[in-house]
């Protein structure tokens, strides 16, 4: 095990009606004017959005909202959020929504007490040091940032989607209410299942020997949403089939399992240029994007992949045929993002091989070596693209 250190302080608050308690959280972590930011119109129908500002309301907390965040969230509507934040002087900005409006949001805050352009941290150019507090409350439960420190945010000019980290952008409180979710679609949630599992996997998947207990933590991650996802699609309403994804999704990306561990993500930024270009819902692209990830370094390096068999998919260990239990593992994996209505290829999520060229480009970036699990070259990326269009 490597050393580390973690820093974890952001406060939660789980369970049912917990969104009525935003506006005392906010007082408690110092807010006095909010920015309100949040995605469509989903929340002003299912009354989340007047419970919120009732609550701000009764507790004499002005705000100014921002709407309209979109899955993949956009530069544009960061200038626009930074802008208002300036000229209100809010001080304080809260998250309705999932992982998108979250990272809209950190965006923001980052942004507001930066005199540069904000995507000077999603580009390298600068480290985040400072931003506004932020509060969320969440209603998808997928990427985990209410309570990361990572924010992803697609260039729109550049039609490049990059992430920018940074302890100062960990949530102040996250309001996590299970019933939130019951509404969501099936397919929105079974992303979401998907997304939260390769958010362990990219911690799992490491060369980092004698990690024991991390390995434990991803495994025990993983098994709780293969055991949950296809519960709550067949009942949407489950509370507590809803209560155990939600808190898997916040484990697996505050970085609980992946501490004193060499951690890959190639996966997730592979599939980031399939968003960036194509709009795909980011865990369906994963989906399509890990398995073949995984067939394809499976021959350069096949241990972990049989933990993942054995332990994850409790296939029968063989010691005279290692390969053929580390391939029994991807395809029950494969099969079970069948199971839940992922896709598998290109052809059902739009994108095309034409375009393959310009997403290795975009995302090599002039590097050399994409990954750590095993360090991928462009032509590696490339084949794993290619294998998608098969």
């Amino acid at each position: 095990m490597d050393n580390f250190t973690f820093y974890a302080p952001t406060y939660f608050d789980f369970g049912k009606d917990t969104e009525k308690h935003a506006a005392d959280l906010i007082c408690r972590f110092g807010g006095t004017k909010v920015l309100l930011h949040y995605g469509g119109g989903s929340i002003k129908k299912n009354g989340l959005y007047q419970c919120v500002a009732e609550s701000l309301a009764q507790a004499g907390i002005p705000f100014v909202e921002l709407g309209g965040v979109k899955p993949n969230p956009r530069s544009g509507l960061v200038y626009e959020g930074i802008d208002l934040c300036k000229r209100e002087n809010v001080d304080f900005i809260l998250a309705v929504g999932g992982g998108s409006t979250i990272d809209s949001a950190k965006a923001i805050a980052a942004g507001s007490l930066y005199d540069g352009d904000f995507l000077d941290f999603y580009q390298g150019k600068a480290k985040i040091e400072k931003a506004l507090p932020i509060g969320t409350i969440l209603t998808i439960a997928a990427a985990g940032s209410e309570g990361s420190p990572d924010t992803v945010i697609t260039d729109e000019k550049e039609c490049i989607k990059k992430g920018a980290k940074s302890d100062c952008l960990r949530p102040r409180f996250s309001i996590l209410n299970p019933a939130l979710t019951c509404t969501l679609p099936p397919y929105q949630t079974a992303a979401g299942c998907t997304d939260i599992m390769i958010h362990v996997c990219e911690r799992y998947f490491s060369n980092t020997e004698e990690v024991e207990i991390t390995d434990r933590l991803c495994e025990a991650v993983l098994k709780t949403i293969i055991h949950e996802a296809p519960r709550v699609i067949r009942e949407p309403d489950n509370y507590e089939a809803r209560a155990n994804i939600m808190w898997a999704g916040m484990l697996a990306h505050n970085n609980i399992c992946g501490v004193g561990r060499v951690q890959d993500w190639a996966s997730h930024h592979i599939e980031h240029e399939l968003s960036a270009l194509y709009d795909v819902t980011h865990g369906a692209g994963l989906a399509v994007i890990a398995p073949l990830w995984m067939r394809y370094v499976l021959e350069s390096n096949p241990n972990k992949f049989v933990l993942f068999a054995t332990r994850v998919w409790d296939i029968a260990a063989d010691g005279s045929d290692l390969h053929g239990v580390a391939l029994k593992g991807i395809e029950a994996f494969e099969a079970f993002l069948k199971e839940i209505g992922m896709p598998s290829g290109f052809a059902e999520i739009g994108a095309r091989e034409e375009d393959i060229e310009l997403m290795t480009k975009k995302l090599m970036n002039g590097r050399r070596t994409e990954g750590n699990y095993v360090k991928l070259t462009a032509d590696d990326v490339k084949k794993i693209y290619e294998s998608a269009v098969r």
